[in-house]
């Protein structure tokens, strides 16, 4: 495709998103911006919530890594990422049946003030900001992928640096966000869903056709193929079954149910059986797509064997690679819009949450009075977090040397951690915490569980962590705050 028609494509679509904030904006106030007046639909929350829970990082490094190498094991991932897939129905039944009742009985706009009332000050702060942390990396992860394709399909050929696009990228978030916030996301990250899952039916299309199958021949020979295999039980393995299955049920609790980003959109909801319904109609979608994103992957590795095509070194550029370059222009431009909207999704919300969370959890917001200085301020910390969202990027792309679906999930292990702690903590016990102390036991079991995992084959006869790391983390902070804890009277 060449760079011209990839920008028409892309003016065309964010022409489309800039129509939607138009309307969606209109008559806004920071309320909006925070709740979307919480009057969003729930179906409409459920299926804007599949773009941004799946992202690009989905979208490019889930199909890559089906025939990637396990450094770990030495084998093939295959679809070993379905058990961790398989551990959401769990963790998102623990979201809906425990996390969102006390959130609206509570009437929160950020989830973190929940740990001011059940812990102290200092433990609802270091929440908020491990949050921050974590949403911020994350974000910079997935919009580093979308900037890369658009590097590639574009900016490459016109001689732009990659900090350029990344500015673009950032900017034209920012402009369809900055007025209406989350109520702008819910019906912007709907229309992008439309795109991602379009795209992902199309590429399996396309290619199952390419390799001369019928949809109904497709899975069988998926099955059949030495990328499909679900279940891995060596205990000492990163993927073994149990460990990766609650690695996923605790990653769902802590990245949806502990996480302002998502929760904003729950939280937006009328009643609390509305964001139920929305809780578990999205995670039948999630668990859905995860697999075809798994089949797509199968496929791609099928298709790029048969018709001799040497596979990229790095197993996130296998999918972009092959539809940019093999699979025509639909499917080019299928993919394009696949992947944009994957990551926009997820970024546009990410930079919402971002922005909510730091000014109520650090500016005291409630207390201004003025919507005019309640306006202003949100303004300069929405660009604020654009700001970093930038720098974070360029940072990764001159660090980065590993699969990035598998870069985030290390991260969150070490970010969420004390966030699962802390709120277990507040949930599960009764107990109160010298507040003041908090800070220093949340900063210490990341550290802790690095060391612990770096040399974990010597001391743990051979065993290597995987995801579950972010169980170790939560677990060292609970025992932390045991520590500085006494009954309460």
């Amino acid at each position: 495709m060449s760079p011209t028609l990839i920008v028409s494509i892309l003016v065309i679509y964010f022409s489309a998103l800039l129509i939607i904030a138009y309307y969606t904006s209109r008559n806004s106030d920071t309320d909006t911006f925070f709740t979307a007046n919480k009057n969003a639909p729930w179906y409409l929350v459920a299926f804007g919530m599949i773009g941004t829970s799946l992202s690009g990082v989905t979208f490019i490094s889930v199909p890559g890594a089906v025939g990637a190498i396990n450094k770990a094991t030495g084998q093939l991932n295959q679809f070993a990422y379905f058990q961790l897939v398989l551990g959401y129905i769990v963790g998102y039944s623990f979201i809906a049946l425990v996390l969102l009742p006390i959130y609206y009985k509570m009437n929160l706009v950020s989830i973190y003030t929940y740990l001011e009332e059940r812990l102290g000050k200092w433990s609802y702060k270091t929440g908020a900001a491990f949050f921050i942390l974590s949403r911020t990396i994350g974000a910079s992860f997935r919009l580093y992928l979308a900037a890369e394709v658009l590097q590639i399909g574009i900016f490459n050929a016109w001689g732009v640096p990659f900090y350029v696009t990344v500015f673009i990228t950032i900017l034209l978030i920012w402009i369809y966000t900055y007025k209406g916030g989350i109520k702008t996301i819910i019906w912007t990250d709907s229309f992008q869903t439309i795109f991602l899952i379009s795209a992902l039916i199309i590429s399996v299309v396309l290619i199952s056709k390419e390799l001369h199958l019928s949809l109904f021949e497709m899975p069988g020979a998926v099955a059949k193929s030495p990328f499909s295999q679900i279940f891995f039980w060596d205990p000492k393995a990163d993927n073994f079954f149990v460990k990766t299955f609650l690695s996923g049920t605790f990653i769902a609790i802590v990245m949806t149910g502990l996480d302002q980003d998502l929760m904003q959109k729950n939280l937006s909801c009328k009643n609390i059986r509305e964001a139920q319904k929305n809780m578990f109609s999205f995670l039948t979608i999630l668990i859905f797509v995860n697999l075809l994103f798994l089949a797509l992957g199968a496929l791609l590795y099928m298709y790029a064997n048969a018709k001799g095509i040497a596979i990229p070194k790095k197993s996130d550029e296998l999918y972009p690679f092959l539809a940019l370059n093999h699979f025509g222009t639909f499917t080019g431009i299928v993919f394009l819009l696949g992947i944009t909207a994957s990551s926009y999704a997820s970024a546009d919300s990410a930079l919402a949450s971002l922005t909510t969370s730091f000014c109520i959890d650090f500016l005291n917001f409630k207390s201004i009075d003025s919507e005019e200085k309640k306006t202003r301020l949100k303004n300069i910390v929405h660009v604020g977090f654009s700001a970093l969202l930038l720098l974070v990027i360029i940072i990764f792309k001159l660090i980065n040397d590993d699969a990035v679906v598998n870069t985030v999930f290390k991260v969150a292990g070490y970010t969420y951690g004390p966030l699962l702690g802390l709120f277990f903590f507040g949930l599960f016990t009764k107990r109160q915490v010298k507040d003041k102390f908090v800070p220093w036991i949340c900063i210490a079991s990341p550290f802790v569980c690095y060391l612990i995992s770096s040399y974990s084959v010597e001391l743990l006869n051979g065993y290597k962590f995987g995801f579950e790391i972010l169980l170790l983390n939560g677990a060292l902070t609970f025992l932390g705050m045991a520590s500085i804890s006494k009954n309460s009277r």
